[in-house]
Formats: C-alpha cells, structure tokens, sequence
C-alpha cells in the first residue's frame, strides 16, 4: 500500500506486499516477481533474488522500489509462489504531470 500525496518524476516510490499463509503467518516465498507498466505501457519486471530494486523485509514483506519517469498512471502486479500457495497482488499510483519534468509545459499555461 503506497501512502498518500503526490508523486513526482524522479522520485523513488516503495511498492510493498505481505505474503502470509493459510493460518495468517508470515511466510516467506520461493519466487517473486514485481511487474510495472509505465503509462505509455512499457513494462519492467523485477525479480527476488536478482534485481536490486526488489528485497525482503523481514519474514513475509518485500518491497519493490521504482522511480517513475513518467507522468500519469502506473500499474504494479506482483506474482510469487512458496510452499502450497500463490501470491497475486496488484495496484497502481499516479504521477503528477509536471512542467518542470514533462513537455506538457502547454497544458499550464492560462
């Protein structure tokens, strides 16, 4: 869950997701992967264990850090799997459009 506010080109965002078992415990994954699709629809996927954006925690809690490039909204999906279960969680955020970061310097002026 991403806290509120806005959100800026070049500013690091920390997407996050619990993982937990059948009995609500912290559990940690054998796979995990972070999907994030740009606005244009470009996309990136981060994997556990390979990519430095994504790391655990602690038991449980990973976390995904991106840094958008582009304004407008941006979706995430993340997808993993452990012993006897399946991790599915998605999300999304929005990006301010900025004259300063943007060639939208137009849709500013009065």
């Amino acid at each position: 869950m991403l806290t509120p506010g806005l959100r800026y080109i070049g500013n690091t965002e920390r997407l996050t997701v619990n993982v937990y078992d059948a009995v609500d415990t912290d559990t940690d994954v054998v796979t995990l992967t972070c999907t994030v699709m740009k606005p244009d629809g470009g996309s990136t996927v981060y994997t556990y264990g390979t990519d430095a954006n994504i790391d655990r925690e602690s038991a449980g809690d990973y976390y995904c850090d991106v840094t958008p490039d582009q304004s407008g909204r941006w979706l995430y999906r993340w997808a993993g799997t452990g012993s006897g279960y399946t991790v599915v969680d998605a999300g999304s955020f929005v990006v301010q459009a900025s004259p300063f970061h943007d060639d939208s310097r137009d849709a500013y002026r009065s």
